[in-house]
């Protein structure tokens, strides 16, 4: 009987240890599972220090970087090799390797090369047949071009052994590689875990081309032709927004305006139809980079707490400009594209209004040829009121924004809007128009002034407000303060990031 209890306790006691070994291995597991770092890969036609045209290379290059620095992802790039990245990267590119994409009937070269920087490693993917021109964009044959470096991305991941938990792709030109994953790929066991997230950096541009081209040159058949079919053509932004666990925008407000017809350029039925996994968040901006006490493009360096040296950026922008040296007379700077929905016919309506006051005007940027030509015209006619620097000058733009007084941004649409963060950054308050990110980052008297309705005279209200509020240099001082000091750093941003990808990954 003592021998049929031992032997009994004995098992007891052996099934609890065994019980309790197999709950320290599961444990072990789950704990070495949540200590791995969460693979992020980023898909995008562009990217800081590489190549820039606009908005979305910072977002690229800046975005990576805070996430790498968190230490909690292995983040990664992949963008295209074009001719014109600066050559003092490409002599230090890593050639990893070649492999050849199909693409409907067409086998094309891929080569690989990496470069790693702030603890984030970018691909690029080279084919001179598509990628050996000037520029990025503007081209015939975008729509090939985009659809090979799509299929590209996919291709290369058994290369490189990297299969990502969340593959973040940006704008129209990286959507194929979205909707490539959840079609063609989604078969092919080590590509089902992968989730993918598409942010729309701008709704305007969408992807959109004839329906007759989808087979021959996008490589989408059959049954898959209702996810890009839009409005009797193909219409790629559509397709990643279907397709993806979820999808975003660049800031707050523009996730809810792109819902309306006025801002969505058509695809609003397709937003409201999938708001269920629409976010909006802000844009940051690289705070090392644009920093008053650092910037060495600047004439003279200061910070928020002694904006003395402020005062010589301006003296020394009005005399590279050919302006009259008045310390007292407030400079109102516009740095951006010159097109119309950036606000310059609102600008344009009431400009020869604005200049009969004691105000000097900068404008920098190019675009649509009558702005161009307006604004050089009024140069001539306002020589010691008006400057008109129509070129893309990066470091012009920075020692305006650090010379002038105003910065205006009065944009019929902005997704998010860098420029308004930026002057801040150099304590020049920025005047905006309530809409997308202008309106998420400026909160007027706060750090800036805003307007609401689309209208050049309620502009034109607010700026004469401004330049009245300046003659009070100690109240102007504080605004100045408020709006250098606004925390635009991409931590923020990064972190509502970093919710998102763990809630897709769940």
């Amino acid at each position: 009987m003592a021998t049929t209890k031992t032997t009994a306790a004995t098992k007891k006691t052996a099934t609890k240890k065994t019980t309790t070994t197999a709950k320290t291995a599961t444990q072990k597991v789950a704990a070495k599972q949540s200590d791995e770092k969460k693979k992020i890969l980023f898909v995008a036609s562009e990217s800081t220090p590489f190549i820039a045209t606009g908005g979305l290379a910072e977002v690229i290059g800046s975005l990576s970087k805070a996430l790498a620095a968190t230490g909690k992802y292995d983040v990664r790039v992949v963008i295209p090799l074009y001719s014109d990245i600066k050559k003092e990267y490409r002599e230090q590119f890593t050639y990893l390797g070649n492999l050849y994409v199909h693409l409907a009937w067409r086998n094309q070269y891929c080569g690989i090369f990496s470069y790693v920087k702030d603890g984030v490693t970018f691909y690029f993917i080279d084919n001179e047949f598509y990628f050996k021109r000037p520029g990025c964009y503007g081209y015939y044959d975008d729509g090939e071009r985009f659809a090979f470096f799509s299929r590209s991305v996919l291709e290369i991941m058994p290369f490189l052994n990297f299969y990502p938990d969340v593959m973040h792709c940006h704008d129209w030109q990286a959507a194929l590689a979205a909707i490539y994953l959840k079609t063609n790929y989604c078969f092919r066991e080590e590509y089902q875990y992968i989730r993918a997230l598409f942010t729309i950096h701008n709704i305007e541009y969408q992807g959109q081309y004839s329906l007759d081209l989808l087979g021959d040159l996008f490589d989408i058949y059959g049954s898959y032709q209702y996810l890009v079919e839009y409005n009797n053509s193909i219409n790629l932004m559509k397709g990643a927004i279907e397709v993806c666990e979820r999808f975003s925008t660049v800031s707050p407000r523009y996730a809810e305006e792109i819902k309306d017809p006025y801002y969505a350029h058509g695809l609003d039925p397709i937003i409201r139809k999938n708001e269920f996994k629409l976010t909006g968040i802000l844009n940051g901006i690289d705070d090392v980079s644009y920093n008053c006490a650092l910037d060495s493009h600047l004439f003279a360096n200061f910070t928020p707490d002694n904006f003395a040296n402020k005062a010589v950026c301006k003296k020394e922008l009005q005399k590279m400009l050919g302006l009259p040296e008045k310390p007292d007379t407030p400079i109102i700077s516009m740095v951006s594209r010159l097109v119309s929905h950036k606000g310059l016919d609102l600008v344009t309506a009431v400009i020869e209004d604005l200049l009969q006051d004691d105000v000097q005007v900068v404008i920098l940027g190019t675009g649509d040829s009558h702005f161009e030509g307006y604004f050089r015209d009024l140069a001539y006619r306002y020589p010691d009121k008006l400057s008109a620097n129509i070129v893309f000058n990066g470091d012009l733009s920075r020692k305006i924004y650090s010379g002038s007084d105003i910065f205006l941004m009065p944009s019929k649409s902005e997704p998010c809007g860098l420029s308004q963060m930026i002057a801040c950054r150099y304590g020049t308050v920025p005047i905006v128009r309530e809409t997308g990110g202008l309106y998420d980052s400026i909160k007027p008297l706060e750090n800036g002034y805003t307007f609401s309705n689309y209208n050049a005279h309620d502009m034109l209200y607010v700026i004469r407000e401004a330049c009245s509020d300046y003659k009070n240099k100690k109240e102007w001082s504080k605004l100045m303060y408020r709006a250098a000091t606004t925390d635009f750093s991409w931590s923020h941003s990064a972190k509502d990031y970093e919710a998102l990808y763990l809630d897709m990954l769940k």
